[in-house]
């Protein structure tokens, strides 16, 4: 007989699923994030920097819970199903989300000066810089994210 307990999942389907949850979650507070951005910059050229400021607040803490969620299913999938294959995933996809969420906060920064500085092509040329750089990660998320998809459909 199963015992059924309200804690974390342990099962390799369930761990599996609740990474893709997690995933969801994570683009769900950048969307919250994009706009929240956009909201700020609305207020320009006299900044509600408090409102942004609390927003920032919560979307780390956010990614911060996700983050470690993540980290716990990977050291899971791989200590306790001996799946180092997928835990590896996880681990380049963190890497990956890191280097997207840096991305997201200077894109901000440079899209606020844009803002204050329509005039200078630098500011431009660097959203648009910024902008490819994040693409190219969400490709390389993308293609991480297959690799575990494939990978976790494999028979054990």
């Amino acid at each position: 007989m199963e015992c059924y307990c309200v804690q974390a999942p342990t099962d390799l389907k369930s761990l599996v699923q609740r990474f893709y949850v997690l995933q969801a979650e994570r683009v769900e507070a950048y969307k919250l994030f994009d706009e929240g951005h956009e909201a700020y910059l609305r207020t320009g050229p006299h900044y509600d920097f408090e409102h942004y400021k609390q927003l920032i607040h919560e979307i780390t803490k956010a990614f911060c819970g996700i983050s470690k969620e993540v980290l716990e299913i990977k050291e899971q999938l791989h200590q306790d199903h001996d799946r180092p294959d997928l835990s590896e995933h996880m681990e380049k996809l963190q890497i990956k989300e890191k280097e997207k969420l840096e991305q997201t906060a200077k894109l901000q920064l440079a899209k606020q000066n844009v803002h204050d500085h329509p005039e200078n092509e630098d500011f431009q040329e660097k959203v648009r810089q910024l902008k490819q750089d994040i693409i190219k990660n969400k490709e390389a998320l993308a293609d991480i994210l297959q690799d575990f998809k494939y990978d976790s459909e494999e028979p054990e």
